[in-house]
This record gives C-alpha cells, sequence and structure tokens, in this order.
C-alpha cells in the first residue's frame, strides 16, 4: 500500500515508526514547516519531521494545502491512502477525495465523544474513567467521518493530559497499523457514526486555565490534570499568578465551612476550600517570577497571613 502520512506533534511519531516498522511504503511525509524556537529564534524541526529523517523519508513542508503548487506535487504522488495524525490543517476536499482507501485519520477519543482539537484534555476535565483512540475516514466534517476501528483505554488517576497522550500515542500507533493491513486485505468495513451522541473537545485558550474555586473540589481536580501542560492551571495569588501543577485527588466527604478560595495550611500542606466546603490539597505550584516547587518550599517561602485566599 502506498501512503502519504501527515503528522507533526511528538503524538504522531509512534504511528510513523509502526508503519515504518511493518514495511508499509510510505512515498511522502507532509509536516509544518519549521517554527523559530528559544531565546535564539533557531528553527526547530516538528517532531515528525526528525522522525521522518531517521527513516530516510521524502519530507514535504507545504504552508497552504490549496496552493496549486501543492495539489501538484501530492497528486502526483497517487497515493492508496493518506494517514493523518494531529497534522494540524484541515484537510481540503481535494485531498480527501485523492486516495482510493480515502484519508485515514487517528482520533485520541472515542468517537463521536469528544470531537475536535483536544480530546485528551477534555476527557480528563470531565471525569472519564475511559477514553481511547479511533481511527476513521475523514469526511468534510469536524471528525464526523465513518469510524474503522477503536481502542479503549482506561485512564489512571495519576494521569494528566501528558501522560494519557504518550500511551495513546503508542495505543493508536498499533489502531492504525492494524487499520491498515485490514483495509489492505479488504476485510474492513467503515461503520457511521451516532451523530445524536456527539460531544465536543474545543481547542483550550489561556483563559481556561483560571480555576474557579467555586466549582467543587473533584472538578478542579480533573479540571487540573486535563490542563497540563497547556494551557496550564491557575489562580491568583497577592495580585500575582499562581501556576498550579500538581493536586492529590480530594478526600471524599471532607468539608469545611469557609469561603470558596479560602487557604487552609497546617503541617506544610496546603488545602483549598472549594464548593459547598469541599477541599483539595495543592502538591506542587509556582508563584509568577519564581521556579516550580513543592508546596511545603512555596509555605516556607510565602509566610501566609491568616484569613488569605485565592483570588
Amino acid at each position: 500500500m502506498n501512503l502519504i502520512y501527515c503528522g507533526t506533534p511528538e503524538f504522531a511519531v509512534p504511528t510513523l515508526e509502526k508503519i515504518i516498522a511493518h514495511r508499509f511504503t510510505v512515498s511522502l511525509v507532509v509536516t509544518n514547516p519549521d517554527e523559530p524556537s528559544g531565546r535564539g529564534y533557531e528553527l526547530k524541526r516538528p517532531p515528525v519531521k526528525q522522525a521522518a529523517l531517521r527513516g530516510g523519508l521524502e519530507i514535504y513542508q507545504p504552508v497552504k494545502l490549496k496552493d496549486p503548487s501543492v495539489v501538484e506535487f501530492i497528486s502526483r504522488l497517487k497515493p492508496d491512502a493518506i494517514v493523518v495524525v494531529a497534522y494540524g490543517h484541515i484537510l481540503p476536499q481535494w485531498m480527501i477525495d485523492l486516495p482510493r482507501h480515502g484519508c485515514i485519520n487517528l482520533h485520541a477519543s472515542l468517537l463521536p465523544k469528544y470531537r475536535g482539537a483536544a480530546p485528551i484534555q477534555w476527557a480528563l476535565m470531565c471525569g472519564e474513567a475511559v477514553t481511547g483512540v479511533t481511527t476513521m475516514r475523514i469526511d468534510a466534517g469536524l471528525d464526523t467521518g465513518d469510524i474503522l476501528l477503536k481502542r479503549e483505554v482506561e485512564i489512571d488517576e495519576d494521569d494528566t493530559s501528558e501522560t494519557l497522550s504518550a500511551r495513546l500515542s503508542h495505543v493508536g500507533a498499533d489502531l492504525m497499523a492494524e487499520t491498515l493491513q485490514r483495509l489492505e486485505g479488504g476485510d474492513l468495513t467503515a461503520q457511521p457514526q451516532d451523530h445524536t451522541q456527539a460531544t465536543l473537545a474545543p481547542i483550550l485558550k489561556k483563559k481556561d486555565g483560571r480555576i474557579d474555586w467555586s466549582r467543587p473540589a473533584l472538578e478542579i481536580w480533573n479540571r487540573i490534570r486535563g490542563l497540563r501542560p497547556w494551557p496550564g492551571a491557575y489562580t491568583r495569588f497577592r495580585h500575582k499568578t499562581l501556576s498550579i501543577w500538581g493536586a492529590s485527588p480530594p478526600a471524599m466527604g471532607e468539608t469545611m465551612p469557609l469561603e470558596h478560595g479560602a487557604i487552609v495550611a497546617t503541617r506544610g500542606k496546603l488545602r483549598v476550600v472549594c464548593a459547598e466546603g469541599s477541599l483539595l490539597e495543592l502538591t506542587e505550584v509556582q508563584l509568577e517570577g519564581r521556579k516550580r516547587m513543592l508546596v511545603r518550599d512555596f509555605l516556607n517561602g510565602v509566610k501566609l497571613v491568616a484569613g488569605e485566599q485565592f483570588e
């Protein structure tokens, strides 16, 4: 099977490596252009480009997929399928129609749940116990195409979007390899999605990271996990931003009759009062202008005053 592979971030690397290992013909790897990074603004190669270079594959980094030169360049390859994993661009219709097996996308949720740009983050923030990966044929809608295969993955209590993403990327790589093998063998039938069951997982913005302490502690804990590393959970303390890097699962039934946002610090531990007096213990924080640290070190440095609270 002659493939074109489209992907950009680290999440897309295991699938490319798996496809190479299974000896599929990858005639072209399409990824985002190199971008300036760091203080020196040196150009940084996308992770997929680095993997493609290791595999000795041809690389193409167009800015726009609708450019006539791009259409001509990709079309001449006559791919059997185009594999798309976190590429970062909406495929135009000419590209969707090009391969005989279609454009096969690996999506990091159990479709039709969590359609959109941030399925891993929203699954965590919504307190899901199980998520997974889906291979699907891309159509003109937002993650609305017919489903090929699915695989469930349990969410661990200590998962963040970083750890869950890493695990899903490897499960997804195996699922994509199986999908391509079965498509090639002709024993895989696509199934339409039940659009009535769809939920959305829109891209996150910086403002989404601000914690609302009037919400229940369990909800806030899940939100902190899903927001890490981007955009990151944060609150305001003494007119500065306090980033929240870690928290412990809230103890069920333990409450304190104080206003939400109130800080309760005892024996090197810091708990925050949330909705209906529920308590959330923070474990790792970073005050604006300072380094990331454990809560006990933060408490030693700030010297809390009685009655202080997060904004």
